[in-house]
């Protein structure tokens, strides 16, 4: 089993990579990782090959995947399971070794996926669960943080058969925020880290909005099904206190207009009123002019 300096490096790497969500959002960057240090000693949590194994640590701490990498790393949703490809052909790599043992001894490790180039979404704790030496990959889960007990890290108090249901799901759970956290990374890079409406550029006040929503069949996490709006902007948008028609005019609901309740409501959503939003550059990331449409629809048909 792994020692205690390699137990605490764990814990203390999933408690920062908690922190670093909660305050920036899913998103994180490569530079970030690379200069993560504890007690004043740098601890790269990411490095030059995928399976990353820092020199302080007896096993591999993180797998990475990178955008149009050479590996073969994607989800297995029949199975609730993560693919990740060995390195190289050589099962024995050492490397490989490392991964395999992890499995047996049932350590976690940390999963980034590349959602743009230098930008990733961590999921943890992350197990292997199975090896496939002849298709040359494991298989993974993904588990809840408080909802792993342990007596030792990654040695699980309750049985495996009864920890896999709930890794399924997690594991699902993960795949839908990793879609909308590359969906958003995309829509607000499109529209140069800017509220499309009034041009607020503090990234964390920053979301993607639908315009189709996600849980409707064709709400795609593709640009053009997205707005870049602060968090007033979008709220106001979810809840039809505005539309942006298919010219790209928006268009605020009367009972607004006739308001009057401070400043707030004058420059936030008043004064909007008949303008033209700030547009992507790239012709193929403009909002879609259909989409726009039916929600257009959907707004005359809110406000009566």
């Amino acid at each position: 089993m792994i020692g205690e300096a390699d137990r605490e490096i764990r814990l203390r790497t999933f408690d920062w990579l908690t922190r670093q969500r909660e305050e920036s959002g899913e998103s994180i960057s490569r530079t970030a990782l690379e200069t993560f240090s504890l007690d004043g000693r740098r601890i790269p949590l990411v490095g030059p090959s995928g399976i990353w194994k820092p020199a302080v640590c007896e096993l591999p701490l993180s797998i990475t995947t990178t955008v149009g990498g050479p590996y073969d790393d994607n989800f297995d949703r029949q199975a609730g399971t993560l693919r990740y490809a060995y390195r190289g052909l050589d099962p024995e790599h050492r490397d490989n070794r490392g991964l395999r043992r992890a499995m047996i001894e049932r350590v976690p490790i940390v999963y980034f996926h590349a959602i743009e180039r230098g930008s990733y979404v961590a999921a943890y704790p992350v197990f292997v669960v199975e090896d496939h030496p002849e298709q040359l990959r494991f298989s993974m889960q993904v588990d809840d943080l408080y909802a792993v007990e342990s007596d030792a890290l990654g040695a699980l108090v309750v049985a495996e058969d009864a920890a896999e249901p709930r890794r399924a799901y997690v594991t699902d759970t993960f795949r839908r925020r990793l879609h909308q956290a590359a969906f958003r990374e995309r829509v607000i890079r499109a529209y140069a880290e800017r509220c499309a409406l009034c041009r607020l550029r503090h990234q964390e006040l920053l979301d993607a909005a639908h315009i189709t929503p996600d849980s409707d069949a064709e709400g795609e996490p593709v640009v053009s099904n997205g707005v870049a709006l602060c968090k007033l902007h979008h709220a106001g948008f979810d809840r039809f206190f505005f539309a942006i028609r298919p010219d790209y005019v928006i268009d605020v609901r009367p009972s607004v207009l006739r308001e009057s309740d401070g400043p707030m409501l004058v420059v936030g959503l008043q004064q909007i009123h008949g303008q033209l939003i700030h547009l992507p550059r790239r012709i193929s990331d403009l909002p879609d002019r259909a989409r726009l449409e039916r929600r257009y629809e959907q707004f005359k048909l809110a406000v009566g």
